[in-house]
């Protein structure tokens, strides 16, 4: 569990910053599918580059998380580069469709 609790906080924050960007793009161009989808998966991804670039914890260790606490999982590697991902993506996705219905 201990391994899979910072993916869990990627995914859920990434939904937030998704679900933030996809009500400021106007719910017309995306439905809430896509936003969960995109957010979900640029959190992850944005979670794992900040973790990269600052050399903290972002990319998951299956044998240093064996032995990390709850606290460990809520750094902000995982939180901001989450939350940021996952805005990111989605706004991305969300640029794409509207200049596809056009």
């Amino acid at each position: 569990m201990d391994a899979l609790l910072p993916i869990i906080i990627q995914v859920i924050t990434g939904i937030i910053g998704g679900q933030a960007v996809g009500a400021a793009i106007g719910g017309a161009v995306m439905g809430q599918l896509p936003k969960i989808l995109s957010g979900a998966i640029g959190g992850i991804g944005g979670a794992q580059i900040l973790g990269a670039l600052l050399g903290g914890s972002g990319a998951v260790d299956p044998a240093a998380a064996a032995g990390a606490a709850t606290e460990g999982a809520l750094n902000l590697n995982n939180i901001l580069g989450g939350a940021g991902g996952g805005a990111i993506l989605t706004g991305l996705v969300g640029t794409l469709l509207k200049s596809m219905n056009k």
